[in-house]
Formats: C-alpha cells, structure tokens, sequence
C-alpha cells in the first residue's frame, strides 16, 4: 500500500537556516499537506515565513537532533530534510551523526541540501510511496553470551 510522505522533519544549521525557509516557502503547497516536525530556532522561522504549522521541538545543541531521531525510530517521520553545513564544525556533532545514522537505519529519506530536497519533493514517490521498514526482530532477539538480551 502506497501513501504520500506526511511527516516531514526540518532541520537546518544556522548557516544553513535561509536556504531552508526559502526551499519550504517555494515547496509551501506541498508541504501544507504534511505534518512538519522542527527543531526550535528552525521552527520558529519557518512558521513566522511561511505561515505553515509546525511542531518545534529544542534546538539542535539541546537536544532537538535526538528528539527528531526518536521520532524517526517511533515511526512518526516519513522523510529528513536536514541542511546541514559542511564547513562549520558543530559543538553536537556526535548528535547530528546520530540522527542521520538513525534515518538511514530506519530508510527514511534524507535531503541535505536544495537539490536533493527538490528532487524527493518532484518526485511522484511524494505522493505515493511504500518505504520498506527493516524488520530488527533477529538483531533483538540475538543471544550475548549465551543469554538473550533484553529490549
């Protein structure tokens, strides 16, 4: 069964942070439809810009990265699009690598910058689209010497 991606998770970098807001404004019908999901500073932004309702969870530096992860876990986002900077360093690296590492185990779409983000978007997968869940019960049920572990 195919659905349209509906969850959609924003987070940009402050160098980075115009260049979403202009993406989302140009993408804002598409994205009316979706339930977007936002780290805080980004949030804000994008709400005062384009008029779309978002929720705003922390800042990234506070912890915003890993609750978009958890979410992405929980099953409740369909697609990531994250600009990030590749030529600052960031204090909360480890968690920015945490959360991509944590979309692409649960193969959730990444965009990491406009093109990418345009090309999902465009794409008719955005309007229907089944995504393979992994299936992690064997590495949950695996034994640790000899004993199995638990959740």
């Amino acid at each position: 069964m195919t659905r349209p991606i509906s969850r959609v998770a924003l987070v940009a970098h402050d160098n980075r942070k115009t260049d979403l807001i202009d993406w989302v404004a140009r993408h804002r019908e598409a994205l009316s439809g979706c339930q977007l999901v936002t780290t805080g500073t980004t949030g804000r932004l994008v709400a005062d810009r384009t008029g779309l309702v978002v929720e705003r969870l922390q800042s990234g530096p506070l912890g915003g990265d890993q609750q978009v992860g958890a979410r992405i876990s929980e099953g409740q986002v369909d697609l990531l699009i994250f600009f990030w900077d590749p030529l600052e360093p960031m204090s909360h690296d480890p968690d920015i690598k945490a959360l991509l590492r944590i979309a692409t185990l649960w193969n959730i779409p990444i965009a990491c910058n406009e093109s990418s983000a345009d090309f999902i978007v465009n794409s008719p997968c955005f309007s229907g689209y089944e995504r393979r869940v992994p299936d992690f019960g064997a590495y949950q049920s695996r034994s640790v010497g000899g004993e199995s572990t638990p959740d």
